[in-house]
């Protein structure tokens, strides 16, 4: 067996989490959707884990990697909280999910050229789209006042394409 593909297998598999994510927020289940996102995050931070310890990286499985991490940690958890929460603020809801989306796009297209190793550029589209999905599981138990939704995500948007420095672990 070829090990070398583990890493790219972890990160499939978050972005499928991802898929199912949107899936079930279409079908209006949106604990689990968050759940999903949670869990994407888990098999995303053992992805490269993996591959560095197999010596696998390669630019295919960063490339796989951002790929996935759009669409488990921008799209999903957007279209998520839109369908949940900001909806009801209509164009504006509307825009800021999108604006949410595009600059998780942004951070990870940054990330994949500036090519630091010491620390990240930006909060990383894993824990602004964690966090999201986080705040919808927390909001389903105890009242979360409606302005948390768009505040927080206009925060993280502008966090996720800011040049402050987030060390690495």
């Amino acid at each position: 067996m070829n090990f070398k593909i583990i890493p790219s297998v972890f990160t499939l598999a978050n972005l499928l989490l991802g898929v199912i994510s949107l899936i079930l927020t279409m079908d209006n289940e949106y604990i689990i959707s968050a759940a999903m996102i949670l869990f994407a995050m888990i098999l995303d931070g053992m992805d490269g884990r993996l591959a560095r310890r197999l010596n696998a990286t390669s630019t295919f499985g960063k490339e796989l990697d951002s790929l996935a991490d759009l669409v488990s940690f921008g799209v999903a958890p957007a279209i998520l909280v839109y369908a949940l929460e900001m909806r009801r603020l209509g164009i504006a809801g509307l825009v800021i999910c999108i604006i949410f989306a595009l600059c998780g796009a942004v951070r990870l297209a940054r990330f994949n050229v500036l090519n630091i190793s010491d620390y990240f550029v930006g909060v990383p589209i894993t824990a602004a789209g964690s966090l999201m999905a986080l705040i919808v599981l927390v909001g389903t138990r105890v009242a979360v006042p409606n302005i948390v939704y768009p505040v927080i995500m206009v925060l993280l948007s502008y966090l996720m394409i800011s040049n402050i420095k987030v060390p690495k672990k």
